[in-house]
């Protein structure tokens, strides 16, 4: 006899706390076997395809395309030991589950609380109960309602808890990791307002419409994470911008002379985070990050080298990893590879997170200089515009050179302007003499 198993949608992991559905990759009656991809969802950071853990005949979908569903929220429904219409037995459909782990999210009973069952049995002591599954919410057993704009919670419970007693948790400062709202946080809001005995359900907000000559578009998804980390970037960090023109002339020649020299062909994105990494390896301050709760500058060992990314899905900044140890071959090729990924909706949540210091190439745009936004929670980004043909004096005499436009903006909690202003001379002094670079090498 065929049991049926509920698959839900799984903790993507840094903090997301609900994803869209974009596409549906399987039909009901249709037989899955373990770890098949049966849904392709949008996060505020990526594209993934969620993978099953079981295998047999899904029963039942939850949620049409363009749905947003809140993690822990059921996704399908699988008949595990049910026949294939082939007639073939469970074996057909790879009926057991997949000992694989989703980020975060376990296909069986999480191995740590195994450990301690076990632990608790040798003991005599009798095992803690598993959590019990949610209530029915709008006739769906654990469906949050959905809320506007993502917001710092991963507990459905949390939500819940919230929504019973008509807290707005917009209104909250969470207490956890990055802000995040905890059940805690919670319970001490709804003990320290006092409420009337019986409170009636809070009604929903009147959902707005456009007046004559208005269009409105919902800041959700990815474009709502990106307004809520560049407001959280303008009101928490004190930041401050220096620029500086350079002589790029020998920086283009230095790169044609690379590339006309056979192998892999080098990006200029490449020379210049060579330079950013050399430029942080005497400046370090600028690798770093601000404990606010601790009241501590945190500095980094490695650069993580984020670079800005415009693509159709809006504005991505995916991570180098380790870019300090990476020549210019390697940077170029990871930065082609993550490129293309952020064009396709590619870009896991790891290769979006994580970064120390962002470089961002906006002269692509066209534009000669900007005062970028620091991408929270860093401490500072290099912006470079346009390489373009402009009078220079070179040697004592007017010339025309490439020139480009250098800018930094910086957390002014980490260092002063003295350190900033090295950092980003600096830069200039490599981009316009290359060589400088070889006493770093």
């Amino acid at each position: 006899m065929a049991q049926v198993l509920e698959f839900k949608l799984p903790d993507l992991g840094e903090g997301l706390t609900e994803a869209e559905i974009v596409r549906w990759l399987v039909e009901i009656g249709d037989v899955v076997v373990i770890d098949q991809p049966v849904v392709e969802v949008e996060t505020a950071k990526a594209m993934v395809e969620v993978p099953c853990p079981y295998g047999g005949v899904v029963t039942a979908r939850f949620g049409e395309e363009g749905t947003e569903l809140p993690v822990g929220a059921p996704l399908i429904t699988v008949a595990v030991g049910e026949r294939t219409p082939s007639g073939g037995g469970p074996e057909a459909a790879g009926s057991e589950n997949s000992g694989n782990v989703l980020v975060g999210y376990g296909t069986s009973e999480a191995p740590a609380r195994r450990r301690r069952v076990r632990q608790e049995r040798r003991a005599g002591a009798a095992p803690a109960p598993a959590p019990a599954p949610a209530p029915a919410v709008n006739g769906r057993a654990g469906v949050p309602e959905a809320e506007d704009g993502p917001l710092p919670v991963i507990s459905p419970l949390v939500r819940r808890l919230a929504r019973q007693n008509g807290l707005d948790l917009r209104e909250l400062t969470g207490s956890g990791p990055d802000g995040l709202i905890l059940r805690a946080d919670v319970e001490y809001a709804l003990r320290a307002a006092p409420r009337p005995a019986e409170t009636a359900a809070p009604a929903p907000r009147p959902a707005t419409t456009a007046a004559p000559g208005e269009i409105r578009t919902p800041l959700k998804g990815m474009r709502g994470a990106v307004a809520d980390k560049l407001s959280r970037s303008r009101h928490e960090i004190p930041d401050a911008t220096c620029w500086v023109d350079a002589d790029a002339t020998e920086l283009m020649r230095a790169r044609t002379a690379m590339n006309t020299a056979g192998g892999p062909k080098i990006s200029l994105l490449a020379l210049l985070a060579r330079i950013c990494t050399a430029a942080l390896a005497r400046f370090p301050e600028l690798n770093s990050t601000v404990d606010a709760q601790a009241r501590e500058v945190v500095q980094f060992d490695h650069v993580h080298l984020g670079f800005a990314a415009q693509t159709d899905r809006g504005l991505v900044v995916p991570v180098v990893r380790d870019a300090h140890a990476r020549d210019a071959e390697s940077l170029t090729a990871e930065f082609a590879r993550l490129t293309e990924s952020g064009r396709t909706g590619r870009l896991t949540p790891g290769e979006l997170t994580g970064g120390t210091f962002t470089l961002n190439n906006y002269g692509v745009f066209g534009v000669d200089g900007s005062t970028p936004i620091i991408n929270h929670p860093e401490a500072a980004m290099l912006g470079v515009g346009r390489i373009v043909p402009k009078p220079w004096v070179h040697e004592g005499e007017l010339a025309v050179r490439q020139v480009v436009q250098l800018s930094l903006t910086f957390d002014h909690r980490v260092c002063d302007g003295g350190t900033a202003g090295g950092f980003l001379r600096y830069v200039a002094d490599c981009v316009e003499q290359p060589a400088v670079l070889l006493r770093t090498l």
